[in-house]
């Protein structure tokens, strides 16, 4: 059996990059990340059990109305009764609009049982007005696991850091030969890969395993508080070899989290 154990409270660690290679003026920077990081549990992070759900929802033109007082009234009180439950927790909500014609919102949530994001995701269509009115256009399911090789490559929101002000959410599948080629050719790539995101510190990566939770094999979701540094991010990291080895990874969902239901339910048509 898996040990369960807690995921920290946002903002309670820090997540760090390590540079897996280095210059060596960069070498005082990065050894006091890497004493950083020795503060934390690997062990007990990566036997953390949690579900990752990115449900994303476009709302029927005009069928919220141009009252909007109670619908938003009653979708707060859907969500802080959610995390008073205690059993799910609300990563964030985004603003997807004006992004792509099939979406308008997006809910990240995760829990340590699937069964009770199956409850709260049928609880939210069938209990709010705003999940009534909404259309499901996408889901994207995924289960933490240890990374392959550097097992103290965590997701951010498994290391309990601040959700951050934009997100780019997308499904991976890599190639065919990927898991059966050379184990340290494979190591090698990832590491090629890893190396393009060192100037990019302040986007935040959240890998998830998504095997036999639909059609991808993983998720990915990465956070920043600048929209332009995820773009500028996932158009460098073209220029690897590792990019040989994917056979999908479409769509992207990318939007705005809001602090507050209201704010959304304000600019949805």
């Amino acid at each position: 059996m898996r040990e369960r154990v807690g995921i920290p409270a946002a903002g309670e660690v820090t997540r760090f990059h390590i540079q897996l290679m280095m210059d060596m003026s960069d070498y005082p920077e990065a050894l006091a990340k890497e004493n950083a990081m020795a503060k934390l549990d690997y062990k007990e992070l990566n036997a953390v059990q949690q579900y990752s759900q990115h449900a994303v929802f476009k709302v029927i033109p005009g069928a919220l109305g141009t009252e909007r007082a109670e619908i938003i009234a009653q979708a707060q009180k859907f969500f802080a009764d959610v995390e008073e439950a205690g059993k799910v927790t609300v990563r964030g909500i985004y603003d997807l609009t004006a992004m792509r014609d099939s979406a308008d919102f997006m809910i990240w949530w995760h829990a340590e049982e699937f069964s009770d994001l199956q409850k709260v995701f049928g609880d939210f269509r069938r209990e709010t007005t705003l999940g009534q009115v909404s259309e499901v256009t996408w889901v994207g399911n995924a289960l933490h696991r240890p990374a392959e090789f550097n097992k103290s490559h965590l997701p951010s929101f498994i290391m309990g850091e601040e959700p951050k002000e934009w997100i780019s959410v997308y499904p991976f599948v890599r190639s065919y030969d990927w898991y059966t080629m050379d184990e340290e050719k494979r190591r090698r790539i990832l590491m090629e890969h890893g190396m393009q995101a060192r100037d990019y510190p302040d986007v935040r990566a959240n890998t998830v395993p998504a095997f036999a939770l639909g059609d991808y094999e993983w998720i990915l979701a990465f956070e920043a508080d600048e929209l332009h540094r995820i773009v500028d991010l996932m158009y460098l990291m073209r220029y690897t070899e590792a990019r040989h080895h994917v056979r999908e990874e479409i769509p992207f969902h990318t939007g705005r989290r809001v602090k507050d239901v209201a704010e959304l339910i304000a600019v949805l048509p």
